[in-house]
């Protein structure tokens, strides 16, 4: 049994978490590292914290990774596009939206992961914002609303479609998902949004 990191460790949690929910024991996690208990337990003697830091990790993708993705993108209409691209699971194994899902059905009892649940989703909105925002400032953009509503109707319908996705259902799959939302897009910025954003399918919600 070799060496865990506290990052092998957050790993593991992720995959337990999204294969048994965050009600996840002890000895599940301990299986996903594929170390014993007690190594868990020497890194992290409150449990509680491991799953936090487990969440959080697991929602970098959704903010962090998407920014990282459009920074050298100059084209308000191509970074929009490609944020919308990352921003929709792949398929139904994703287990990043598994993860998110399982603590979404947790967040009205647990007010640690509510908070994180509405910091995601806070960040999300801003992300969207300065986006729609920047586009309007460059007349790249003729916004029907207000960007911040544009911005929270764009989260609400990733949130939405990926649902739907990851409850495997048999007429929405990705692309399908994606044009939706991007259909939303255009009546509200006005721009066809058109091509592809090369969005890279690694990584992708």
């Amino acid at each position: 049994m070799g060496r865990r990191t506290k990052a092998d460790l957050i790993a593991a949690a992720q995959r337990a978490i999204a294969e048994h929910g965050t009600s996840v024991r002890l000895n599940q996690i301990a299986d996903a590292a594929g170390v014993t208990s007690g190594a868990i337990l020497y890194h992290y003697p409150d449990i509680e914290q491991l799953l936090v830091e487990a969440n959080q990790a697991g929602m970098e993708r959704f903010y962090n990774q998407r920014l990282e993705a459009v920074a050298a993108v100059e084209d308000p209409a191509v970074r929009l596009r490609v944020l919308i691209e990352l921003g929709v699971p792949q398929g139904p194994e994703d287990e990043g939206v598994r993860l998110l899902c399982s603590l979404g059905g947790e967040a009205a009892r647990n007010t640690v992961y509510g908070l994180l649940l509405t910091s995601l989703y806070d960040r999300q909105v801003g992300m969207y914002t300065s986006v729609l925002e920047l586009g309007a400032a460059l007349g790249v953009f003729g916004l029907a609303q207000p960007a911040q509503t544009i911005a929270r109707n764009v989260v609400a319908l990733e949130d939405a479609y990926g649902y739907r996705i990851m409850a495997k259902h048999p007429t929405l799959d990705y692309a399908a998902a994606v044009e939706l939302i991007l259909d939303y897009a255009r009546m509200a910025t006005g721009h066809p949004l058109s091509g592809n954003g090369s969005a890279t399918t690694e990584g992708q919600s």
